[in-house]
Formats: structure tokens, C-alpha cells, sequence
């Protein structure tokens, strides 16, 4: 059973994986860039006060001798004194060995693809924020990436966030625009532009993430439409107490979908279009009761809404005089006890039920 810890915080962004990775070497790198220019800095004036003591120059004479030294140019003369000459071997050494570790950290960062790396995710990002009324996809998992494939299927606009790296690679792939991120985090579902988005879909594996996603989307957009994965039974109503429209339990569904598949396997499909009334497809079994008799005949109280016939011909709002046939298939709506006749009729009786159905109206 799932549990939930008023105390949790919510995790943040793992400064150990992906682009943030990447930012967080380049910053390493900038910093080592920030403590070379401090050195030199360093260097430079006290071989500016080396020079100015010793060879009795000013000190900015001191400082452009010292320039001098340290980028071994060689424009100014050796100088005269011990002292001077200690100074200019030590700004030789140290001055060289700098600039060469400076040298080395710039190369190492253009060789390692960090600079690459956050060009194109900013190229990403600016793609992101051109979006308005597209979909968000918090998780990249089966159920996300069934729900990736859906709606680019459809042509629909829409970016997932998750925040293994693993995934990156995978969605860049088949043109995802994946964030590498934490969606419980207010700041990625910024990034992700949830303020002009239309719906988000919660499906990480963790159903406390999925209540931590659910409240940080609705507080960050009262308007959005949230649909919400939930493993657990017992998550489903703290998921609509935290504000999301609609609750699917992808483990129910397909349990019940398969039991249903089991007790009545001529219903092709079912969608539940409210809590009381479900859109199915269903087909006509060889000697059931709707083998040979007509609509009127069968559907009761139940709208039917399209025939398709074996040789694929489709229609639509059949009038009550149209004929069925065995491998007929309808599409019927209507409240639950009524499918539940419907497909009655529309299957042949089990031996141990004694009897063949008949038509319920």
C-alpha cells in the first residue's frame, strides 16, 4: 500500500546526471578559469612591486615589464639585479605554468561536448518556449512513452519530462523534446511551460510523485487539465483532492479489460465516456440472438451509433430496419445495464447456461 510522508520534500534536480551534468562540469571549469585569472592577477602585481623595488622602475613600468615576463614576449631587457632576476625567473615559471593550465582547461572543455551540449539545449528550450496548448508528459516509462506515441500519432504538441538519463538518447531518437529533470519540481514544470499548456499527464512510476506533479501543476496553473497515473487504489482520491481531472489506474484498466475480453470476448472495445455510460464495440456472434434480426430488434435502450460490416464497409447512424449478420461489428453506447443486455444478444449462451440468449429490449 502506498503511503505518504506530510514531511517528504520534494526532491531536486540531480546535479549527477545528463544536462545537468554538463552544467555542473562547465561551472567546475569556469571556476577553475576564475582561479587562473586570480593567479595572474596576483602574479602580475607582485611582479609589478617585485621589479618596482628592485630595478627601481614605477609601478607601472613594474607592471608592463612584469606583462612582459609572464607572456614572454621578450620586449624588455633582462633585468640588472639579483633580486630582479629572482622575480623574472619566478614570473617565468609560475607565469607559463598558468597560462599553459588555462590553455589545457579551455581545451578540455571543447573536447568533452559540454559546450555542445548545452548549445543544443538551448536550441531545445527555445523550441519548448515557443509552444502554447501542448501537452506535458511527466514520466518517459511504458505508460509515458505509449502516451508519447499517441499523440505524436496524432500530431499533437507535446514535451516529457523525466529524469533519467538512460531516456535522453531514446526520445531525442524518435524526435522527442525530452527536459532531463525532476517534474515534482516547480521550476521544471516551468521550464516545460506548463502556464500555456493545455493538459499534463502524471505517469512516473511513483504514485507520491504523481500527488507532488498533480499539486505543483494546479498551483501553477488552475486551468489546466490533469490526468494522472495511480498504481494503488487508495491514490486515486488524494490524486483528484490534489487536483487532477481524471485518475487512470493502467493496472485496473487492462485487468478489467482483459476479464471483459474473457466473459464477453465479442466486445472488441470499451471506453468509459462517463462513470454511468460506456462507448463499446461489439460484434455479432454466428447464432447469437442479433444473427438475422435487425436493430430494432436488439439495442433496447442503446444508442447505436455505426455498423461495420466483414467486407470493411462502414455506416453510420443505421436506421432500426438494418440487418445483422454474423461478423457484424456496432458501435453502441449506452448506460451500463444496458450494454450488459446488449451484449447478451449479441453473444451465443454458454452450454451451462441452458439455454440461447435472446433478445433483450
Amino acid at each position: 500500500m502506498t503511503t505518504f510522508d506530510s514531511r517528504r520534500r520534494r526532491p531536486g534536480p540531480d546535479p549527477s546526471s545528463g544536462t545537468n551534468l554538463s552544467r555542473h562540469e562547465l561551472r567546475h571549469f569556469l571556476r577553475r578559469f576564475a582561479w587562473v585569472a586570480v593567479a595572474l592577477v596576483v602574479l602580475l602585481a607582485l611582479g609589478a612591486v617585485g621589479y618596482a623595488v628592485f630595478e627601481g622602475v614605477s609601478p607601472w613600468n613594474g607592471f608592463l615589464w612584469s606583462l612582459d615576463t609572464v607572456a614572454t614576449e621578450g620586449a624588455r631587457n633582462r633585468p640588472e639585479s639579483t633580486g630582479g632576476e629572482i622575480v623574472w625567473v619566478v614570473l617565468i615559471v609560475l607565469g607559463v605554468g598558468t597560462l599553459l593550465y588555462a590553455l589545457v582547461t579551455a581545451v578540455e572543455v571543447l573536447v568533452s561536448g559540454h559546450v555542445r551540449t548545452l548549445l543544443d539545449d538551448r536550441r531545445e528550450q527555445q523550441a519548448i518556449d515557443s509552444l502554447t496548448d501542448h501537452v506535458i508528459i511527466c514520466g518517459f516509462g511504458r505508460v509515458g512513452r505509449q502516451a508519447a506515441a499517441d499523440l505524436r500519432a496524432a500530431r499533437a504538441r507535446y514535451v516529457v519530462i523525466d529524469p533519467h538519463h538512460e531516456n535522453l538518447d531514446e526520445a531525442r531518437g524518435v524526435g522527442v523534446r525530452l527536459i532531463e529533470g525532476n517534474a515534482t519540481v516547480d521550476d521544471v514544470l516551468v521550464q516545460a511551460g506548463v502556464a500555456r499548456a493545455k493538459t499534463l499527464i502524471a505517469a512516473v512510476d511513483s504514485d507520491a510523485e504523481n500527488v507532488f506533479i498533480t499539486l505543483s501543476a494546479r498551483q501553477l496553473n488552475p486551468d489546466l487539465s490533469i490526468i494522472a497515473r495511480a498504481s494503488d487504489r487508495d491514490t486515486e482520491p488524494k490524486l483528484l483532492l490534489a487536483g487532477a481531472n481524471r485518475v487512470i489506474s493502467p493496472y485496473r484498466s487492462s485487468g478489467s479489460e482483459m476479464a471483459r475480453w474473457a466473459l464477453t470476448p465479442q466486445v472488441s472495445g470499451t471506453l468509459d465516456v462517463a462513470p454511468e455510460y460506456r462507448l463499446e464495440e461489439i460484434e455479432v456472434d454466428p447464432g447469437s440472438a442479433a444473427d438475422g434480426a435487425t436493430i430494432v430488434d436488439v439495442r433496447g435502450a442503446a444508442i447505436i451509433v455505426a455498423v461495420r460490416r466483414p467486407d470493411g464497409s462502414f455506416l453510420t447512424q443505421p436506421p432500426g430496419g438494418t440487418g445483422l449478420a454474423a461478423g457484424d461489428v456496432i458501435l453502441a453506447m449506452g448506460a451500463v445495464a444496458t450494454m450488459e443486455r446488449l451484449e447478451g444478444a449479441f453473444a451465443v449462451a454458454r452450454p451451462d447456461a441452458g439455454t440461447t440468449a435472446e433478445p433483450r429490449t
